[in-house]
């Protein structure tokens, strides 16, 4: 079935990302989610094949079967720069802004996720900050080939790492383990898909890092020849 005819509430809960996707075009999915995306496309005047292209992309960035192990570091960096640090600085304030509507309309309801628009906005602040020091201190160091004085930063971002991972359980705490409400509004559905890609993706990241990059001894052989080289 072509993704013409799906909804744009669907869409949102069905491709991860796509909700990000759809505030780029001004596609509303919340209040006009039952549309279908052919028929929004039309609304606006928007290129088809254009957006058809960019959501399969999304659909097919959760479907990698790369084998990570065996790539090496350059390559390794590269990918969690673009498919963990670029979505997360993407996923979070979209969040934050479904959190806090959510939070508004539906405070009187029982299994209404209060508080969780002020611990999403900790956790970007956190993860952000976390983020920044690996860009700007860690990932120069093992391009490098820099093992042995990256052993101080790394065992910094575990710990930070731990911590993300307390962050994530109570995020579930916070939301009831996801559980929504037979009458869930499009944007309750969509915060709690969009949670859930946040914390499948924060988890990989997290395993990329420490179960890969981290450990110098996973990496190709090839990539950590230059540690004697550099002072």
């Amino acid at each position: 079935m072509s993704l013409l005819n799906h909804s744009l509430g669907s869409l949102a809960r069905d491709i991860p990302g796509a909700t990000r996707l759809f505030h780029h075009y001004q596609l509303n999915y919340c209040c006009g989610g039952k549309a279908l995306l052919s028929e929004a496309l039309a609304e606006r005047g928007l290129d088809t094949a254009e957006v058809i292209a960019r959501l399969e992309l999304l659909a097919a960035r959760h479907q990698d079967d790369t084998n990570w192990a065996e790539v090496g570091i350059d390559p390794l960096i590269d990918h969690i720069l673009e498919r963990y640090h670029a979505v997360h600085r993407e996923q979070l304030p979209v969040l934050l802004q479904l959190a806090r509507r959510v939070e508004a309309v539906h405070e009187a309801h029982s299994l209404c996720p209060s508080g969780l628009a002020d611990h999403l906005d900790a956790m970007r602040q956190e993860l952000e900050s976390h983020m920044q020091k690996e860009e700007q201190i860690l990932f120069p160091m093992l391009r490098r080939g820099l093992f042995t004085p990256a052993r101080a930063p790394i065992e910094v971002m575990r710990m930070e790492h731990d911590d993300h991972g307390q962050a994530l359980n109570r995020l579930l705490e916070l939301t009831h383990q996801l559980a929504l409400p037979g009458d869930a509004c499009t944007s309750w559905q969509t915060l709690y898909a969009g949670i859930t890609e946040l914390k499948n993706d924060l988890m990989q990241h997290i395993h990329l890092e420490n179960n890969l990059l981290f450990q110098a001894d996973s990496l190709n052989p090839s990539s950590r020849h230059q540690e004697v080289h550099h002072g």
